[in-house]
């Protein structure tokens, strides 16, 4: 039996190749349980769709009742009438099977969009572009109705979070310096997907970001450390190991090589990876393959020293774009090392709410002369900006730029972990690294997006175990950057 191409086939490889590979042809007994963070996007986004739609003031066929041929067939009659708008159709050609969400008529033709209950641009706010994975799914839908000869153009189109149409135009290049267009970059996922369809060349897991919430992570890091693959060493991604695997192929490979053999003058061999980044990334092997790896400092570390510690962490809902916690552990390193847990919970997820904490938290800060702040990652700064530029009579930018002075207030992740440790881990995330220096959770799923889907539950049942579930799990966050704090200070 043929295997299509779909829409949510190309969406899974823009993130992970192998993923694909493993829906077609893995041994589903290694598959796990679905994350319920995922589950909560896909009942959110469908939730959103049906507002969407619910609101429409425009005539619309809708068949996204139906199923199967019966839509296909459906949906032809009624592109054939040349149906002004279609809701739920499916259109099939060839070996591209396709089920937009909209279909609209433009003139003389068809043009494919979808609901997204996020936003349908990425990047900052002087430098937004479609989103590579929304495009490939437009891509296939412009596709089919080429091959169907009813296409009005190679464009589509995004109702986002925002209320917005964000127009995907996959003729023009995407960037002044870059000739690539959104039909170039669609025409490659298409290739990469045919062939691991058809079994040509196979792909090969790696470590990253997206494993974090895919059901095959289990299976994939058995095979990954299985195979000593180099994508487990911190910040050598998939793009760098295929750079690099013609040379290097394994982790004890790259750590008992000398790199005066991949140096070609003031570069390496290699496009895209410098000579730094290659002793970055060569030193991390060698500490990993060593008989007993310990983290250690590639230079001395100094914090500040200061009457009070604070340790800080917030908790987002990215579906409804609030900031419902501000979390602070404080320590009083001349008191007995004396600490406190102070939350700043939101009563809901509603602007007034958000304001209500965000103007709480800052408060607490403020009541304090002198302290030094931790944190880890740019999230909270970058958050704390978005907060202030929505409640601006809570403090100025200025205040916010002042309160964030690396002179007294620490990015552990950007500013000390990546730049001035060595950690013999597959990441250098907060719950790896805390969890290596003997941390635990009380939570036995500990993750930023449980936590998300927690709180979604909270606001639809008021239960006060998932909000105190909730509030532990952001203090256990907090005290685990205060451990990495000490180990930091433990090393040499």
């Amino acid at each position: 039996m043929q295997k299509l191409i779909t829409a949510s086939m190309l969406y899974d490889l823009v993130a992970c190749p192998h993923r694909v590979t493993m829906d077609l042809f893995g041994d589903p007994s290694k598959r796990e349980e679905v994350n319920v963070f995922l589950r909560l996007l896909w009942e959110k986004g469908t939730l959103f769709e049906r507002d969407v739609i619910g609101k429409l003031d425009l005539p619309f066929l809708d068949l996204s009742f139906l199923a199967g041929e019966e839509k296909e067939h459906l949906t032809k009659e009624a592109m054939d009438k040349a149906t002004p708008l279609i809701y739920g159709g499916r259109i099939h050609a060839d070996d591209l099977l396709g089920d937009p969400d909209l279909l609209r008529w433009e003139g003389h033709g068809y043009i494919p969009g979808d609901i997204k209950s996020g936003s349908g641009e990425e990047g900052k706010e002087e430098a937004r572009k479609p989103k590579t994975h929304y495009a490939v799914q437009l891509g296939l839908y412009i596709d089919i109705l080429e091959r169907k000869g009813i296409s009005a153009g190679r464009r589509g189109f995004i109702w986002d979070i925002h209320g917005e149409e964000v127009l995907y135009d996959f003729v023009t290049p995407q960037g002044q310096r870059s000739p690539r267009s959104l039909w170039m970059d669609y025409q490659g996922c298409l290739q990469a997907a045919r062939s691991i369809v058809a079994q040509q060349g196979g792909t090969l897991p790696a470590y990253g970001a997206p494993c974090k919430l895919c059901y095959w992570r289990t299976a994939c890091l058995h095979t990954l450390r299985q195979s000593d693959d180099l994508t487990l060493i911190p910040e050598l991604g998939r793009s760098k190991r295929d750079t690099i695997s013609s040379r290097v192929v394994t982790i004890t490979d790259l750590a008992n090589t000398d790199l005066t053999c991949f140096l070609e003058g003031p570069k390496t061999v290699f496009p895209g990876i410098g000579i730094k980044t290659l002793e970055k990334l060569h030193r991390r092997a060698r500490l990993v393959k060593e008989p007993h790896p310990r983290p250690r400092l590639l230079e001395p570390v100094t914090f500040p020293e200061a009457d009070l510690e604070i340790f800080f962490d917030v908790e987002t809902d990215p579906l409804r774009d609030v900031c419902y916690l501000h979390g602070f552990l404080e320590r009083r390193p001349h008191d007995s090392n004396k600490e406190t847990y102070i939350p700043c919970f939101a009563e809901g997820p509603s602007p007034e709410a958000e304001e209500d904490v965000f103007q709480r938290a800052w408060a607490y800060l403020q009541s304090h002369p002198n302290y030094v702040l931790y944190y880890y990652s740019k999230y909270e700064r970058t958050f704390w900006r978005k907060l202030q530029r929505r409640y601006p009579t809570v403090c100025t930018e200025s205040e916010v730029e002042t309160l964030f002075d690396p002179e007294h207030a620490i990015d552990l992740y950007t500013d000390v972990v990546l730049r001035k440790t060595d950690w013999p881990t597959i990441d250098y995330s907060i719950k790896t690294l805390a969890k290596y220096l003997g941390f635990r959770w009380r939570d036995p799923h500990p993750s930023g997006a449980a936590s998300i889907e927690w709180f979604h539950r909270w606001v639809e049942t008021g239960d006060p175990l998932v909000k105190q579930r909730i509030l532990d799990y952001n203090e256990d966050d907090c005290r685990a950057t205060r451990v990495l704090v000490d180990g930091i200070r433990r090393l040499s």
